[in-house]
């Protein structure tokens, strides 16, 4: 053991290894809590969600065996996303473990250098966030050259635009599948099948060991098929429940079920359709506005780089739509523009009627848009105005 030059402290690994022995391990069973893994506080208080080993192994293993055959399973997976979020954790770091797959580790994520690392070790799969598949595909000479060898990508953590898969799929020539999942379900429940019957605009099927039904918010009884209600779950993989929160917990698990506070349809196939966050719904004169849906159309301006939307306090309407939109680089867009854009493809009332144009849009660690720091401090709209002047 010697110090270095700024007070640190180095072991010598063989002076670690002829030491005396470490004490015995501590044994712990399938129900014991693993990690406390805290929920991303997008729509509120960060909860500390206890997820036992169970839960984890269950997880992975459920993702296992989503890929398919042998060759994917021993496949090499770039990862960029951090495993401190439990995204990266489950099918990050554990799928790589139980699949005995090599990980490619990048510290983070500047979309040239993860060009670079897909054109130089050839990946075989990549999970990453929309944001990430996003920059991907804007950016200049990305082609299928780099990530030719991809046989699929996954997508979580956030919602994926059909434009943002296109885009992707287009340019890298790579499979892509978006998958659905919430920190309390260690995360993932669902996904589009990896080889199959891929639905974009879904998020697929339930994992293996995994139920899900549509049931009422109001009175927790399952709906029919078809229906828009809240997404509930229940399998190997749901929490234990949230540390020292039991009246959250009791709010959300009843009888085994998770109650997700997303609201979603589910086919006759079992095909799950995530329509928004309950908390999220705007209910503008009455209406109810789902932001997703008008993210959607924004998305599909070639113009629009990133779109974000949320409900604001109005005077005349109780709530009223606001889009955030980064413009790409060289448009001169205009909000009065994008309003008429929204007008050809959505109802009156789910038409913007506030526009602001930015160079960013707030994001966490893991690249998902904070709506939540969107919607802060938002002022009453008077009912005189029709739109933000853009901001620059």
């Amino acid at each position: 053991m010697h110090r270095t030059p700024r007070g640190g402290v180095v072991h010598r690994f063989d002076d670690l290894l002829s030491g005396p022995e470490a004490p015995e391990a501590a044994s712990s069973a399938p129900d014991d809590v693993a990690v406390l893994q805290y929920t991303g506080g997008t729509t509120g208080i960060a909860k500390a969600a206890m997820l036992s080993h169970r839960n984890l192994i269950a997880n992975a293993t459920q993702a296992y065996y989503w890929q398919g055959t042998d060759r994917e399973r021993e496949a090499s997976m770039l990862l960029v996303v951090p495993f401190f979020h439990v995204y990266g954790l489950s099918i990050g770091m554990n799928l790589s473990i139980a699949s005995g797959a090599t990980m490619l580790l990048a510290p983070r994520f500047i979309p040239k250098e993860i060009a670079h690392l897909a054109q130089k070790y050839r990946p075989q799969m990549f999970p990453g966030v929309p944001t990430m598949y996003l920059a991907l595909s804007d950016l200049a000479g990305f082609s299928q050259k780099q990530f030719g060898s991809l046989r699929v990508s996954i997508s979580g953590a956030a919602p994926l635009p059909e434009e943002v898969e296109r885009r992707f799929r287009a340019v890298s020539g790579a499979q892509i599948v978006e998958g659905y999942g919430l920190t309390e379900a260690s995360p993932v429940s669902h996904c589009n099948p990896v080889y199959g019957d891929n639905r974009p605009g879904t998020v697929g099927v339930p994992f293996p060991g995994t139920d899900a039904r549509i049931t009422d918010p109001l009175t927790w009884q399952p709906l029919p098929i078809g229906t828009v209600g809240e997404v509930t779950v229940r399998g190997p993989q749901v929490m234990l429940g949230y540390w020292n929160r039991p009246e959250e917990t009791e709010r959300v698990l009843r009888d085994g079920w998770l109650h997700t506070g997303d609201l979603g349809t589910i086919d006759a196939d079992g095909y799950l359709t995530v329509v928004d966050r309950i908390k999220d719904v705007i209910i503008a004169s009455g209406f109810n506005v789902y932001p997703r849906e008008v993210e959607e159309v924004l998305y599909s301006h070639p113009e629009i780089q990133e779109a974000a939307v949320i409900g604001v306090p109005s005077e005349y309407r109780g709530e009223t739509v606001k889009a955030f939109v980064v413009p790409k680089d060289g448009s001169n867009l205009t909000g009065e523009a994008i309003i008429a854009f929204c007008s050809e493809q959505l109802a009156p009332f789910k038409v913007p009627k506030l526009i602001e144009l930015r160079d960013q849009l707030p994001k966490s660690l893991i690249g998902k848009v904070l709506h939540r720091e969107l919607r802060d401090d938002q002022p009453i709209v008077e009912k005189s105005e029709e739109f933000a002047q853009p901001v620059a």
